[in-house]
């Protein structure tokens, strides 16, 4: 079955409140740990989110508009057994 683990925004420098502009990713979907998953806009970059994990999306908890900082949960990921219940997200 394989652990549920809520995968989060890594540290993207001093920005807060950075919108997602895309999810590129659905419930069902397989991802690897370097499968971008949602992109953000700042003022100065596009950042491509990678899932952190691989294994099958099992919620999505972003859309595109949402308002995101460091730590904020995007998706829960049904992964391999003996992972954290919480990830962070590599940008």
């Amino acid at each position: 079955m394989g652990t549920i683990i809520e995968a989060c925004v890594t540290d993207i420098g001093d920005y807060r409140d950075v919108p997602v502009v895309e999810v590129l990713v659905g419930p069902g979907d397989r991802v690897e740990a370097d499968t971008t998953v949602v992109v953000l806009e700042s003022d100065k970059a596009t950042l491509d989110i990678p899932s952190g994990h691989g294994g099958t999306v099992a919620e999505v908890l972003v859309k595109a508009g949402d308002l995101v900082s460091c730590g904020s949960a995007v998706l829960k990921l049904r992964a391999g057994a003996g992972l954290p219940k919480r990830v962070i997200l590599e940008a």
